[in-house]
C-alpha cells in the first residue's frame, strides 16, 4: 500500500503544474515515471486510431484475440475512418484526438491501445486536453511506430510509463505467437518479463543504468523543439528502431539528435529492428559513427520494433543495460 501511495503521490507531483500553451518540457534529465496498474481479467480496453487508417478484417482479428485474453475491447467511434482527402490518415485530426481523449477520460476504460501506426499522431497531439487527461488518472497506453509522438507526450504531460509494443490491428499482433505471449505477459504478469535479451552484439561494450525512453528514430528527430518532446535524454537508456528509412536518413536523424544536444549525457543505447532500412551491413557503420562517440554502451537487435515477434518494452522505467551480456533488465515490472 505504501508503494502505491508513493507512486500516486509522484503522479500528483508530476501532473500538478498547470500547462502553458507551449510548456517547457523541463530539464534534460530523464526521470522515473508513474507505472499504471496491470490489467486483470475483464478489463475494458479502448482501441483508437490516432495515425493511419485501419484494415477492418485485421482489426477484427485483433479484437478476437483480446477477447480470448478475457479482455473487453471497445473500438473507438472513428477507428475505421479514413480521411476523405488525405487517405493516409484515419479520419480527421479532430476526430482522432477526440477518440483518444474520450477513451482516456472514460473511468470504465483500463487501457488504451492503438490500432496501428502509420502517420498522423503529430497532427493531432496538440488537440488533446492534457488537463482533462491528467485528471482521469493513470492507465495503460500501448502503441508503437508513429505513436512515439504520443509516448513522448504522455511522459512530458502526464508523467506516465507507457508500453511500446504490438498494436491491435498489427500483423505481428494477430499472427505472431511470440509477440502475443510477451505482450500478454507484460499486461497481466509484468514481473515475468523484466529482462529482454539481444540476439545481436555489443556495438559498444559496458554497463549502464538509467530510465528507458525512445521509439521510432524519425519521430524523435522530427519532434525536436516541440512542447510534447523531452528536452533531452540525459541519464536515459535510449531504445531506438525504425522502418523504411535508408541508411543516409538514419544518419540524418541521429545527426539531428546529436546537433540539438538531445543525446548529451545519455546513459546507454539499445537498438531494435530496422526493417526495410537497407542492408544491415550498411547501417552498422552509421550506428558506429554516430553513436560510438557518445562513450556509452550500445547493444544491437534487442527484439523490439517493426520485426517478427516484436517484444513489448516500457518507457519510463529504471533499468540496467548490459551490452556485453546483451540484456536490458528492468528494476521493477513495467506495470504495478
Amino acid at each position: 500500500m505504501r508503494a502505491l501511495e508513493a507512486e500516486l503521490s509522484l503522479y500528483a507531483q508530476v501532473s500538478g503544474c498547470a500547462p502553458a500553451r507551449h510548456p517547457d518540457p523541463g530539464a534534460r534529465d530523464v526521470k522515473d515515471l508513474v507505472r499504471p496498474a496491470r490489467l486483470a481479467p475483464g478489463a475494458r480496453v479502448a482501441i483508437v486510431a490516432p495515425s493511419g487508417p485501419v484494415a477492418e478484417e485485421r482489426l477484427q482479428a485483433g479484437l478476437d484475440l483480446l477477447r480470448g485474453w478475457d479482455l473487453d475491447p471497445v473500438p473507438a467511434p472513428h477507428v475505421l475512418d479514413r480521411h476523405e482527402e488525405l487517405g493516409h490518415l484515419a479520419g480527421t485530426d479532430a476526430d482522432r484526438a477526440a477518440d483518444l481523449q474520450r477513451a482516456w477520460c472514460d473511468p470504465a476504460v483500463d487501457a488504451v491501445i492503438c490500432a496501428r501506426g502509420g502517420y498522423g499522431a503529430q497532427r493531432m497531439v496538440d488537440l488533446l486536453d492534457w488537463e482533462a487527461m491528467r485528471a482521469a488518472g493513470p492507465k495503460v497506453f500501448l502503441g508503437f511506430s508513429d505513436a512515439t509522438t504520443l509516448h513522448e507526450a504522455f511522459a512530458v504531460r502526464l508523467g506516465l510509463v507507457t508500453l511500446y509494443g504490438p498494436v491491435a490491428a498489427g500483423v505481428d499482433f494477430v499472427k505472431n505467437t511470440r509477440a502475443q505471449e510477451h505482450l500478454k505477459a507484460t499486461l497481466f504478469a509484468p514481473e515475468s518479463v523484466r529482462t529482454l535479451t539481444s540476439s545481436g552484439a555489443a556495438l559498444a561494450p559496458g554497463r549502464a543504468r538509467g530510465v528507458t525512453l525512445g521509439g521510432c528514430l524519425a519521430l524523435l528527430a522530427t519532434g525536436q523543439g516541440t512542447p510534447h518532446t523531452r528536452a533531452g535524454a540525459r541519464g536515459g537508456l535510449l531504445l531506438l528502431e525504425d522502418v523504411g528509412e535508408q541508411p543516409y536518413r538514419v544518419d540524418r536523424a541521429l545527426t539531428q539528435l546529436l546537433r540539438t544536444g538531445w543525446l548529451d549525457g545519455v546513459a546507454g543505447v539499445a537498438l531494435g529492428s530496422w526493417d526495410r532500412c537497407g542492408p544491415y551491413e550498411e547501417l552498422r557503420p552509421v550506428f558506429a559513427d554516430r553513436l560510438g562517440g557518445l562513450g556509452v554502451p550500445v547493444v544491437e537487435e534487442l527484439g523490439f520494433g517493426h520485426c517478427e515477434g516484436a517484444l513489448t518494452v516500457p518507457f519510463g522505467v529504471r533499468a540496467e543495460l548490459d551490452a556485453d551480456a546483451g540484456t536490458l533488465t528492468l528494476d521493477t515490472p513495467a506495470l504495478r
